[in-house]
């Protein structure tokens, strides 16, 4: 059997910081961003599921999540306000995102390829979910903001309220609903959430 370098490269995720425009009481790595996010993607789609009468693939949503900045690993993180500039920028950067993302599964052994592929680049059967990946995706991002706020740092303020907004113009009913029942908890301290 050939070498394969994919999950060694997967393993490198852990180096690739987030939020390097902003001044930072912590850092947060795409790693732990990445498995915050796919938490959150379950979360939604089980709302969906028990509370909404859904039948969302929360599996395949998670997996998608779990793997949704893997091409961060070859690009490195593009600021936001850098990659939605305009339409070209944005564009230009979906095609470099997608070649990163062909590089990391030509790591891959043949025979797992196609497993990987579908959640690099996942089918229309998982269009509503992938909203629900990226309505999670900008919840983990307004999460981040709220705990820099509580460390005191109001460098986090308007990207929290920019965030705030953008989740809510989703339209997405699970996403308000974790808003709502969910998201006023991460403003409390540990000892506010053990009473």
């Amino acid at each position: 059997m050939d070498k394969s370098n994919f999950f060694a490269m997967m393993s490198r995720m852990k180096y690739i910081d987030r939020w390097a425009l902003m001044r930072n009481s912590y850092t947060e790595n795409i790693s732990e961003h990445s498995l915050e996010v796919s938490i959150l993607t379950h979360a939604l789609c089980v709302i969906g599921n028990k509370r909404l009468g859904k039948t969302l693939d929360a599996e395949k949503a998670v997996l998608v999540a779990l793997y949704h900045d893997a091409s961060e690993i070859i690009t490195g993180d593009m600021p936001t306000p850098i990659k939605y500039l305009n339409k070209d920028i944005k564009g230009a950067f979906k095609d470099i995102e997608a070649q990163a993302c062909n590089r990391l599964l030509d790591m891959l052994p043949e025979d797992m390829k196609e497993s990987y592929r579908e959640i690099f680049f996942p089918d229309d059967s998982l269009v509503y979910e992938l909203k629900l990946v990226k309505a999670a995706d900008k919840l983990s991002a307004l999460i981040k903001c709220i705990e820099e706020e509580k460390m005191g740092n109001m460098e986090f303020r308007s990207a929290g309220k920019t965030l705030e907004k953008s989740v809510k113009d989703m339209a997405l009913k699970e996403a308000d609903i974790f808003m709502e029942e969910f998201l006023p908890a991460y403003h409390l301290t540990l000892d506010e959430l053990n009473s």
